[in-house]
């Protein structure tokens, strides 16, 4: 179970065609039987050879072959980035790319992005936001993430950037806000900006093969209607408990009991067959077990928020293992898990509860991440849930009606009584790059290809 995130009870408040970009709106998967309506959820992504040959290049090229990239070509600039973390100004050459604008099929009132790069040691790479409004003016860039994959001694510290807002929206950790969602304002149009930087005098170079964004417009609700559920099926993931490593390595979000999303995180992609290896792992205590869960934490970590629940930071990691791709969005309803279930591909789910409000867990929380690796005969939800006392009890069942509610609801009551903030359905998901027609199929339907 996660500390209490501010920023979540913060993003709550204020929640109230790019030409060859590869771009799909997600509608609800239990409004597919019924008329059309407009859509919550709009992902975009670019990954594809023509994707990064579209969009403006200064300093960067385009390399084809089976996984598409984006790479430094010859620097165009060069700066000094004083880092706030390790009090370190250091020197970097760097390269940009930047997007067509994409207009989103959902007017949105947040946005998240999520990459998927390999940075070596003395790289990074930064990620910018810039948007028209609905009342055709313009945001500012905003910084949505400064990461690379490593913290060695030629490394940035991988951060997100707090304080910005132009009055009218505001950058939340890993999360774009329009400030008063009931005022109208929208953000109708956007561009990502990619900065990929390397030590001066170098050849190194970030690749990145995906870059995209969740834009929604989820509305206030307290209650979700439930879905139907569809047919059985669980999936064998490895199981793992944040809670046998309480206490350890408090630099990295005060150890073990907060590790919720990289616990997550390590199932998923273990289930995938990548792990970290024996060199990775050698800077752990041999005397602590699942050492791969302390490295998920360490390379999740957000030196600005202080934790490691960072959305984007925990996909981008697991876009470090060969060959796997992942991203943040939001589903519809647990019939679109079920379908992606289905496929062969679990999902990892953020939710906010009482301890009332979920049967059998045990505790409540104001942000916990979550595994669905399958659902009963009756529909319930299978969740290894990392909130366990240890791995043989992570594998848990849950009542659907109470989980799809949680994992919904955008707005809910603390134990005060007082109005706070859920999720709106937001999720990691991670597959292969190379994914099998079923999963193609599924990834399809919910936005994701």
């Amino acid at each position: 179970m996660t500390r209490p995130t501010s920023r979540r009870t913060v993003l709550a408040a204020v929640l109230a065609s790019a030409a060859s970009a590869t771009v799909v709106s997600a509608v609800p998967a239990a409004a597919l039987s019924a008329p059309r309506a407009e859509p919550l959820v709009d992902n975009s992504f670019w990954t594809s050879y023509s994707d990064w040959r579209a969009g403006e290049a200064q300093g960067t090229r385009a390399v084809p072959g089976a996984r598409p990239s984006l790479v430094i070509g010859s620097p165009t600039g060069r700066t000094d980035y004083a880092d706030p973390h390790t009090g370190l100004t250091t020197a970097w050459e760097y390269g940009t790319w930047t997007s067509p604008v994409h207009r989103p099929a959902v007017p949105a009132t947040e946005l998240v992005a999520s990459w998927n790069a390999r940075t070596p040691a003395g790289t990074w790479i930064q990620i910018e936001l810039r948007g028209d409004y609905s009342d055709r003016t313009r945001t500012p860039w905003y910084v949505l993430g400064r990461w690379t994959s490593g913290d060695g001694p030629d490394d940035i510290r991988r951060t997100s950037v707090d304080g910005q807002t132009d009055g009218r929206s505001s950058v939340w950790t890993d999360t774009f806000a329009v400030d008063d969602a009931a005022s109208g304002l929208r953000l109708a149009s956007y561009q990502l900006r990619l900065t990929l930087y390397r030590r001066p005098g170098t050849r190194l170079t970030p690749t990145v093969h995906r870059l995209g964004a969740m834009a929604s417009d989820i509305p206030d609700r307290f209650t979700v209607p439930a879905s139907t559920p569809g047919p059985a099926r669980e999936l064998t993931v490895p199981r793992y408990s944040q809670n046998t490593h309480a206490g350890q390595y408090p630099e990295y979000d005060n150890g073990g009991e907060a590790w919720c999303s990289p616990t997550s995180s390590q199932m998923i992609i273990e289930y995938w067959g990548r792990k970290p290896t024996a060199e990775d792992l050698a800077w752990v205590d041999p005397a602590f077990a699942d050492p791969q869960v302390c490295h998920a934490a360490r390379y999740t970590f957000d030196h600005q928020y202080d934790g490691c629940g960072n959305w984007p930071f925990n996909a981008a990691y697991a876009a470090t293992y060969r060959d796997l791709n992942s991203a943040v969005t939001r589903l519809g309803s647990l019939t679109d898990v079920e379908n992606l279930v289905r496929a062969g591909i679990p999902v990892i789910t953020s939710q906010s509860f009482l301890q009332k409000e979920l049967t059998g867990a045990g505790y409540g929380t104001a942000g916990h991440l979550m595994t669905v690796i399958g659902f009963t005969e009756s529909g319930d939800v299978i969740a290894n849930d990392p909130a366990s006392p240890d791995n043989n009890a992570v594998r848990r069942v849950y009542r659907r009606a109470e989980w799809e509610t949680i994992w919904l609801r955008t707005k809910r009551y603390n134990a005060a009584g007082n109005v706070t903030s859920g999720t709106g359905g937001v999720c990691y998901v991670y597959w292969p790059a190379d994914p099998g027609t079923a999963q193609r199929h599924a990834l399809r339907a919910v936005g994701l290809l």
